[in-house]
């Protein structure tokens, strides 16, 4: 027999889904389930949490400690800067290949790398910022109407100042 399993320990379980919508019971079932948590109540508090990240694929944390689960939102570089564009809300089964071909403000993105700082591997903030743009540029979208490549040009030359913090 397997090992009677301590309830004080704390299980992170990390997941992707779709905002606004609960993870698939079946994926979850198998990682949840042996901790003892009923895989549709989780998914109806994932879709509860990430209301307000709706259509976006995000990755979710779940803290599962005395068969309770904390959720939190780990956001991804994309679905902020997509979320900064404030594109109207899509539903992801009829809309596809959506163009982001908005425009963001530096100050935005400057905000964005504060947030995603921690999880950067960047020595200082002016290279998340510019992990930020290159994610800008993948997305699609522009930056203060210009294209992110050049703003990367101009934090590099000095034209775009980059606070510390």
């Amino acid at each position: 027999m397997p090992p009677k399993f301590d309830p004080t320990a704390i299980h992170e379980v990390i997941l992707r889904v779709t905002g606004g919508e609960g993870a698939a019971t079946a994926a979850l079932a198998p990682k949840i389930g042996p901790l003892g948590l009923a895989p549709k109540k989780i998914s109806e508090d994932i879709a509860k949490n990430t209301g307000d990240w709706k259509g976006l694929r995000i990755t979710v944390k779940l803290t599962i400690q005395n068969r309770q689960a904390k959720i939190s939102v780990v956001p991804s570089a994309s679905s902020l800067v997509i979320k900064a564009l404030k594109e109207p809300q899509r539903d992801r089964k009829k809309v596809k290949n959506i163009k982001h071909d908005g425009n963001v403000s530096f100050d935005e993105i400057i905000s964005i790398a504060q947030q995603m700082r921690p999880r950067s591997m960047a020595k200082s903030l002016a290279g998340t910022v510019l992990e930020i743009l290159g994610t800008a540029q993948s997305v699609g979208c522009k930056v203060d109407g210009q294209h992110p490549h050049t703003i990367i040009d101009k934090v590099h030359s000095g034209e775009y100042s980059v606070p510390e913090k």
